[in-house]
């Protein structure tokens, strides 16, 4: 018999907020927040972030080559379910707990600033070293502050990374590698990833419109998120999974959504459920017109348009590397600490796209009359990098 995986703990830190309360908090407020304006990171434009305004860790104390803003999003993460980390430690040993996260910004943010001053001064600054922007220092620093010493890796595959980090560490736990897996990831706010998508002109100055026929772009934001995955019974089953690689184009997904379709559809497969199952998808939602005429083309072909579902990048900005993990979060949220039995607002203008199946986006307020068990998150990444989590609630 297959090994059940847990998501035993999470850590989070994003715009809605740092720790699992704070982001409930604001993701079933009555109004959107989150987002916030930014007139820096694209000179002579403000645009809509998903900034995290939490004073984050100042890691002093870490090699400088562990430094900078993604790896203290991962520290605020890390500590929230540090004692949970310990425990498993002592419990199995330091060598039988692993780390696997995504990131796709790492720290080029600071390589920004270093490349800034020596154009300036014909010096690099003092305290860089360009290992922060190496993609494995994410998890290069999440084992050393955890103590654990068991394999250790960062994936980047785009806005699949951390969705594939959760996939990878459940695939580690059933081969019996490891007994525990601190998993999920992080990506930061930099140049770098605002102006490349704005020369894609997918960026809104204003908060993003997923599904609307008025969506004009997405909101870059930032955030982590971690896991402690075990096979001991927790609060939320990693149920199952897909993934699929389409390849269709470097930045736009297959219209058709073949690659999608595939990754829904191994999902409920692994999960053992049916269509009728799902009570709510975490839809990827980015809000731009080929993304979402995509997305709602699978759900609806896989889920068909009775499911409610939701983005929650609105409130939170597309966090790119990290969006998986926020999100599965955001599903961990829903379905071990919501006695409401509430469900993700969509936040939208309401103008839906006449050209799109017609899905059922929550409306503010919307509850169910009974606790959600069986929930999906999508990921869907540049290069068809497609990934679905299928998560389960675990009955006290």
């Amino acid at each position: 018999m297959t090994a059940a995986i847990y998501l035993n703990d999470l850590g989070v830190v994003c715009a809605l907020g740092e720790g699992r309360a704070a982001v409930a908090s604001a993701l079933f407020a009555d109004a959107p927040g989150g987002l916030s304006d930014n007139d820096t990171l694209l000179p002579g434009q403000t645009l809509a972030l998903g900034e995290v305004r939490t004073p984050l860790p100042a890691l002093d104390d870490l090699p400088v080559g562990l430094r900078g803003r993604n790896n203290a999003l991962l520290d605020a993460a890390l500590a929230q379910i540090a004692p949970s980390v310990q425990a498993a430690i002592a419990r199995y040993g330091a060598s039988r707990v692993a780390v696997v996260l995504g990131t796709s910004t790492s720290g080029i943010g600071e390589s920004e600033q270093a490349l800034r001053t020596r154009a300036e001064t014909g010096e690099w600054p003092l305290g860089f070293d360009y290992a922060q922007q190496e993609m494995g220092t994410a998890a290069q620093f999440v084992r050393q502050r955890s103590g654990a010493l068991g394999p250790a890796w960062t994936l980047s595959t785009a806005c699949s990374s951390s969705a594939k980090a959760l996939m990878s560490a459940a695939r580690m736990l059933r081969a019996g590698i490891v007994d525990a897996v601190i998993a999920g990831g992080a990506d930061s706010l930099c140049r770098f990833t605002v102006a490349g998508f704005s020369a894609l002109e997918s960026v809104s100055a204003l908060r993003c419109n997923p599904f609307s026929q008025h969506r004009c772009g997405i909101n870059i934001g930032e955030g982590a998120a971690l896991f402690l995955l075990t096979r001991d019974a927790g609060p939320v089953q990693l149920a199952g999974w897909g993934e699929s690689a389409d390849a269709h184009h470097m930045s736009a997904p297959d219209p058709k959504g073949l690659g999608a379709i595939d990754a829904l559809q191994q999902a409920l497969q692994r999960a053992g459920w049916d269509a009728q199952d799902v009570d709510y998808v975490n839809l990827h939602g980015t809000a731009t017109g080929h993304n979402d005429a995509m997305e709602s083309v699978a759900v609806a072909q896989v889920l068909g348009t009775a499911v409610p579902a939701s983005s929650t990048k609105p409130l939170t900005g597309h966090t790119l590397g990290a969006s998986g993990a926020i999100e599965a979060a955001v599903c961990w949220i829903l379905l071990a600490e919501n006695p409401g039995h509430r469900l993700p607002p969509h936040w939208w203008d309401g103008s839906a796209d006449p050209a799109l199946p017609p899905l059922p986006l929550v409306a503010p307020g919307t509850r169910l009359a009974r606790a959600p068990q069986r929930v999906l998150s999508n990921s869907f990444a540049f290069g068809g990098s497609n990934a679905v989590l299928a998560l389960q609630g675990v009955a006290a």
